[in-house]
């Protein structure tokens, strides 16, 4: 992989960072340890190719939920996941004013299911407008990257490297 041209990496590396569920959290490490790139290179094609998506979901994925939602199967599913995700919030006032946090600490979690991509899609099913939705979720993923990356430099030996160089 160390053949492939510094920009091609850096394209392969934010383009893993806006595949669903793998996003940044798989692409940080991908770019450190596959492509060489070094921490903040990677963190920031990683970023960058992460967000890129989000505004899209937030704004577009409704068209595309009513458009699929003409046809049973599909009617049950986004039927079944807009009710689970706005039946709390729906019923509590307390919980549409966090709604924002929320959604930040819901993507600032690292784990597999959390990110920008689910992150998204729960705002356009509590019907979040992109103005409201869209700043919390660009936060945790920056803070999800920030957490991934110190993981990767731990992992590579990194925090001893900068500490010897320091």
């Amino acid at each position: 992989m160390s053949a492939l041209p510094l920009f091609v990496k850096y394209l392969l590396t934010g383009f893993i960072g806006m595949i669903p569920i793998i996003e940044l959290r798989g692409a940080i490490p991908v770019g450190v340890f596959t492509f060489h790139l070094n921490y903040l290179e990677s963190f920031l094609c990683s970023f960058i190719g992460n967000i890129i998506p989000v505004y899209f979901i937030v704004k577009f994925i409704r068209p595309l939920f009513d458009f699929f939602g003409r046809w049973k199967p599909f009617k049950v599913i986004i039927d079944w996941a807009s009710n689970k995700a706005t039946k709390n919030i729906e019923n509590n006032p307390r919980l549409q004013n966090f709604a924002a946090l929320g959604l930040f600490l819901f993507v600032a979690i690292p784990l597999p299911g959390t990110g920008a991509w689910v992150g998204s899609l729960i705002a356009n099913f509590l019907d979040l407008p992109p103005k409201k939705a869209i700043p919390p979720i660009i936060i945790g993923v920056l803070t999800a990257g920030i957490i991934i990356l110190i993981l990767t430099a731990i992992a590579n030996g990194g925090i001893q490297y900068l500490l010897q160089r320091g």
